[in-house]
């Protein structure tokens, strides 16, 4: 934890049989653990900030258990999907309560975060939600990286470090209602993952289209095309969500749950008007119709997808990643 965070004296009551299970995760400078261990509690003191200070945030998703994190006078409990908040440079007390728990880690160097660090700093303590907004997207993105981290390249490293360091800034001056310190390319990029995120909720909704995603995000189709022009490699906004439906619809005629669905029945549950259209698009992306990769499915359940799926998949993170 010394290398991971920064110097701490570490106590627990289950010092004889004590257990921990961490990964660690470095995405360019910032650092992710996914970390699970019986009850443990951590000191920060004022002699160890001064013998070594990494100058850092820190940011726990709380996936099991409990804590309660002691700053100063104030004492704050965390239960499950919330995230609490330390820094390197304040004296803290963390104590993971009576039961084993199961975090997320994240530490930000304050130097990597697009937010002046006296804003950043008065974020530190308050409770933050992961079950809505922004605390949900970035739990989301945690969630993901840590998933399977071995399908990223060394080379992704940095831009899924700039991409964690704008949702923690978007979500740090969400709190504060500080939007105005955020630089604009903070903002670009945190409206492109909110978007992104709105189009895998909604997908489904055969009335999902980009003028409505607009719409919903209070901004023209113009502005709505060049945020992800920008930011999601060039794929377009309608690629995306149709790369999302036909992803899903994959997924159901791969299912054997579903092999009593007709064909155009699961396209129109995956937002697809047309059963023609639906044919066409699956056919374009993964290499043959709709009803003969259900058949190749059920006479080879462990085989592969078509090269040409990657064409649809490219657009779509959760099947990427």
């Amino acid at each position: 934890m010394s290398q991971t965070h920064a110097p701490m004296e570490m106590r627990s009551e289950h010092a004889a049989d004590f257990w921990v299970n961490q990964r660690v995760i470095s995405l360019g400078g910032i650092t992710v653990y996914p970390m699970e261990c019986r009850p443990l509690t951590f000191h920060r003191t004022p002699k160890l900030i001064a013998r070594s200070d990494p100058e850092a945030f820190h940011l726990s998703l709380i996936k099991r258990g409990a804590g309660a994190v002691t700053l100063g006078k104030d004492t704050v409990v965390h239960g499950v999907k919330d995230i609490h908040t330390s820094d390197t440079s304040r004296p803290f007390d963390i104590s993971s309560g009576p039961h084993s728990v199961e975090i997320i880690g994240v530490e930000v160097p304050k130097a990597l975060l697009p937010l002046p660090p006296h804003t950043a700093g008065r974020v530190i303590g308050k409770r933050i939600s992961a079950r809505e907004g922004m605390g949900a997207l970035l739990a989301t993105f945690l969630d993901q990286v840590t998933k399977d981290s071995r399908s990223y390249r060394p080379a992704e490293g940095p831009r899924l470090s700039g991409v964690l360091a704008d949702l923690v800034a978007s979500l740090f001056a969400g709190v504060l209602e500080a939007d105005r310190s955020l630089t604009p390319e903070t903002h670009r990029r945190a409206l492109a993952l909110r978007v992104m995120a709105f189009i895998r909720d909604h997908a489904d909704d055969p009335l999902l289209d980009v003028p409505a995603i607009a719409a919903a995000h209070h901004i023209s189709v113009s502005y709505l095309h060049r945020v992800f022009q920008q930011e999601a490699d060039g794929a377009t906004v309608a690629a995306f969500l149709q790369g999302r439906r036909l992803a899903r619809a994959r997924q159901d005629l791969a299912d054997p749950l579903h092999q009593g669905v007709p064909v155009h029945v699961i396209g129109a549950r995956r937002g697809f008007r047309h059963a023609s259209a639906f044919s066409r698009a699956f056919r374009e992306a993964y290499g043959l119709p709709p009803a003969a990769f259900r058949a190749q499915a059920r006479q080879d359940p462990e085989g592969t997808v078509p090269p040409a799926a990657f064409r649809a998949a490219r657009h779509d993170p959760e099947q990427t990643a």
